[in-house]
């Protein structure tokens, strides 16, 4: 940061801490009324006027503010429902958020919207890049910028950006269908959330679906009091459910990502939302909320990781055998797949989910450019890789040249 330039952004920061704490006393209410945590409700009551109070703070910065206050008046909401004390959210720490409309940035510097106009901040770099992240996001023409934030170190009075990178992948390329590697994630209403195909059980869905009927108890307990503090619980309370049950299924999104990064998987494949209703019996708008939540959030930190997601048809994963192609419904047995040709007993949910996995692997294998199959695709087994060759594999309804390795994942050689 140039030396006569670290005031105008001081002064940004104050301004922006400034709309951040006009928003929280705006909108925080508690005891006698709801607190506000829509940033749009914000934005419409107090946006107008903020910009009229820093009338040379950045239209962007301004909404960024609004933002950071009601998410946290939403965390705080939360904790007053489980009965823990809390207080209104108040800023004074140095921290503001840029997007790409409020920051320009490039791979040595950034130009950053001040009070008094921009400023541009060469990056403190290593000498050597090569294996750092500098090296491999920030100085990658394959990655580019998202929202980041700028903070400030007192002690030391240096500027830290904390840039986030992000990488967009065309999974229809055919170029991107050689040597990939996909994971296949069966969702399901019973039992666990999801399973990949590499055998790892993901969440509980018996858990989330009680979750949601004892908050729809309560709520409905407190409706029928008819007493003053019943009707302030209820509506204190909000959508608490919504915002656990989001938190919940992030963590079940992070760890199919994760599960994605271990086995160095390029794709990860889901059944299409649209035709998998038949298959919810019960509660079906809140299970296709649930799946859809999980795919959303799969797929923007899949994003983030380079990590490409796609769908495909949902027709007969759960009836076909993924190590001999036979499919007979009579194969499943609840939660018990046993084929009845080759006799293959697994987990009906982790066959499913290498079905899926393969459906991925051999569209993307259709995808190439060359007629003579001069690439494979793998998808990611429990504990190796299945392979499937273009040239043998006219389609999907039939699978014996698979292999399924059940020892370390094979180096395969190009055909």
């Amino acid at each position: 940061m140039p030396d006569d330039r670290k005031s105008d952004l001081h002064a940004t920061n104050s301004k922006f801490q400034y709309c951040a704490n006009r928003t929280a006393d705006w909108a925080w209410r508690y005891p006698d009324e709801n607190c506000v945590t829509s940033k749009s409700e914000a934005e419409a009551a107090i946006y107008d006027a903020l910009r009229d109070e820093t009338d040379d703070l950045h239209a962007n910065l301004v909404q960024k503010a609004i933002k950071r206050a009601t998410d946290d008046i939403g965390n705080c909401v939360d904790r007053l429902a489980d009965g823990e004390n809390t207080s209104k959210p108040h800023y004074d720490t140095f921290s503001i958020v840029y997007d790409k409309r409020a920051a320009t940035y490039y791979r040595d510097k950034v130009s950053l919207a001040t009070v008094n106009g921009r400023v541009e901040c060469k990056y403190d770099l290593p000498d050597d890049p090569e294996g750092t992240p500098h090296g491999e996001y920030l100085l990658n023409e394959d990655y580019s910028f998202s929202t980041s934030t700028v903070h400030y170190d007192s002690k030391t009075d240096e500027f830290y950006l904390h840039a986030v990178m992000e990488r967009e992948i065309d999974a229809n390329s055919p170029e991107k269908a050689e040597d990939s590697r996909v994971l296949g994630v069966d969702c399901n209403v019973d039992d666990h959330i999801a399973v990949t195909s590499t055998g790892r059980f993901v969440g509980n869905a018996d858990y989330l679906n009680h979750q949601r009927r004892e908050f729809e108890k309560r709520r409905a307990s407190l409706q029928q009091t008819g007493t003053r503090s019943g009707h302030l619980t209820y509506h204190r309370i909000g959508d608490r459910f919504g915002r656990w049950s989001q938190d919940y299924l992030h963590q079940c999104s992070n760890e199919i990502v994760a599960e994605s990064h271990r086995h160095n998987c390029t794709h990860i494949a889901f059944e299409d939302l649209k035709q998998i209703r038949e298959r919810i019996s019960d509660d079906k708008k809140f299970q296709q909320w649930a799946f859809n939540e999980l795919q959303q959030q799969t797929e923007n930190k899949a994003e983030l990781a380079g990590i490409a997601v796609e769908n495909v048809e949902p027709a007969y994963t759960s009836q076909q055998c993924s190590k001999c192609g036979c499919t007979l419904e009579e194969n499943r047995d609840g939660q018990r797949f046993a084929c009845l040709d080759c006799s293959y007993s697994v987990n009906a949910d982790y066959n499913a989910a290498k079905n899926i996995a393969r459906k991925l692997a051999l569209k993307l294998q259709r995808g190439q450019k060359s007629p003579a199959g001069g690439a494979f695709c793998q998808y990611a087994l429990k504990p190796g890789v299945m392979t499937v060759n273009a040239t043998d594999v006219a389609s999907d309804a039939y699978v014996s040249v698979e292999r399924e390795s059940t020892g370390k994942p094979t180096t395969f050689s190009r055909w």
